[in-house]
């Protein structure tokens, strides 16, 4: 058995190694890992036949007895065929050994062929190994979201028998508009509470922790600078704009004030802006691009406020790059402010700062607070986020609309938008459906910058 010893660095350049030498029919026996790469024992095809076991010739005395006449021994010899016979137990000895060879050449036969095919599979294992682990990973995970999922059904049903004002906390959030999985994670943080209104009031004082307003408006009138408006169309931003500006000609009069809008894509979009700066007595100045940005930036570098009223673009549209690269690529700071729309849900706004979010994002502003039936999506999403909170909006006039935000007033408002959403409001035996596709919130990474104490 000629059996070649073949070693690479992987087992691609082995196996090519092999074809090569032994042709591709070689049978490979096996296949481990050595140091500095891997070692293959190969055999060649046409080798195979000298695995076969060898017919064992019986010795020549047995031909010899087996020619032997029949006639009558010499006397004092014993016949060969008669039991005891020196011949007789020659030739039972060397049939035992023909026998017992024949076994040891099967036994070696059937070793051979497992370990070609053990050879085969370690082989073909290289491919195979990705898309098997990669069913077998999918597979788990399939079974974990399942065993999770009906964990926690059982496990929020029989809170409700339990602790039936965790459940009634639960609900009240829920009805509030925060996520499912932010309301489920205060829940179970719950410390120990009598009745759901003081498990209510704990979960109030933590949601007002978490919120990062703007607690003094010198923050923007008395220390300046540019601010750019940003958001989806239809947000507010030019009426907020409007409102901001009414507020720092209030302050510091007309001269300190300088206005500039980038949309020029809507019909008489810009016009709305020129009407409020004709109102106010401010100049509005209209820009295109990066260019024309620059341009009126430097000749506008001695105002002590210039807001910018950008164009609407939508949260997946290409065009918010190129927006935040123009507003960024100024030799001036241009700090933007994001206006969130109060009515959107969560899951639209957190597409919207995803995609605005990023260097030179100051803080947002909440528009449309009137419009809104619940605003706890967009309290839920900037607890997450750790947005800043500067202003409010409630309302089309200007500038008596904008507030600056007062978080205690928002969270309380939260809860107190009951009959608005009385049909939506989830019942008792829907709690631990909704609990169960709310997933674990510990793997939930938005969560962990929630403050508890």
């Amino acid at each position: 058995m000629n059996v070649k010893k073949f070693t690479a660095a992987n087992s691609r350049d082995a196996l090519r190694k092999v074809r090569e030498l032994l042709g591709p029919d070689a049978v490979i026996l096996s296949n481990r890992t050595v140091e500095g790469g891997v070692e293959i024992l190969a055999l060649a095809n046409d080798d195979i036949s000298s695995l076969a076991a060898p017919a064992v010739e019986k010795p020549a005395i047995m031909h010899e007895v087996a020619a032997a006449p029949t006639s009558a021994p010499a006397p004092g010899v014993a016949s060969p065929a008669m039991p005891g016979s020196a011949l007789f137990i020659q030739q039972r000895r060397y049939d035992h050994d023909y026998a017992r060879n024949q076994d040891q050449n099967k036994d070696q036969a059937s070793g051979l062929a497992e370990a070609l095919n053990n050879a085969r599979d370690i082989t073909l294992a290289p491919d195979n190994t990705a898309k098997e682990l990669k069913a077998v990973m999918s597979e788990i995970r399939s079974m974990r979201g399942m065993m999770e999922s009906q964990l926690a059904e059982i496990s929020w049903g029989t809170l409700q028998k339990r602790e039936p004002h965790k459940a009634e906390v639960l609900r009240e959030m829920l009805a509030a508009g925060f996520s499912a999985s932010l309301s489920r994670y205060l829940t179970e943080k719950l410390p120990s509470v009598s009745d759901a209104e003081g498990g209510l009031n704990w979960i109030k004082s933590i949601l007002a922790r978490n919120l990062n307003t703007l607690t003094n408006e010198n923050e923007i009138l008395e220390k300046g600078g540019v601010f750019a408006l940003v958001g989806p169309t239809g947000v507010g931003k030019t009426t907020t704009t409007a409102k901001l500006a009414a507020r720092c000609v209030m302050r510091h009069g007309t001269g300190k004030l300088a206005l500039i809008t980038t949309d020029g894509y809507r019909i008489g979009g810009h016009e709305q802006l020129r009407i409020y700066g004709k109102i106010l007595g401010v100049m509005v100045h209209s820009v295109r691009d990066e260019a024309d940005l620059r341009i009126a930036l430097k000749e506008l570098k001695n105002k002590h406020t210039v807001l910018i009223d950008t164009v609407g673009v939508s949260q997946r549209d290409q065009m918010v790059a190129e927006q935040i690269a123009m507003l960024s690529g100024t030799d001036t700071e241009v700090k933007r402010l994001l206006c969130l729309n109060s009515t959107s849900t969560g899951e639209t706004l957190n597409e919207v700062v995803r995609a605005y979010k990023g260097p030179g994002l100051a803080g947002c502003i909440m528009t449309k607070l009137d419009e809104a039936a619940t605003i706890g999506s967009v309290l839920d999403l900037m607890i997450r986020q750790k947005l800043n909170l500067f202003y409010v909006s409630n309302g089309q006039r200007v500038p008596e609309d904008l507030h600056l935000a007062n978080k205690l007033y928002l969270v309380d408002r939260a809860f107190k938008l009951k009959r608005e959403t009385a049909p939506f409001q989830f019942q008792d035996d829907e709690l631990p459906l909704v609990m169960a596709a709310a997933g674990n919130p510990m793997n939930d990474s938005s969560l962990r910058g929630v403050s508890l104490g």
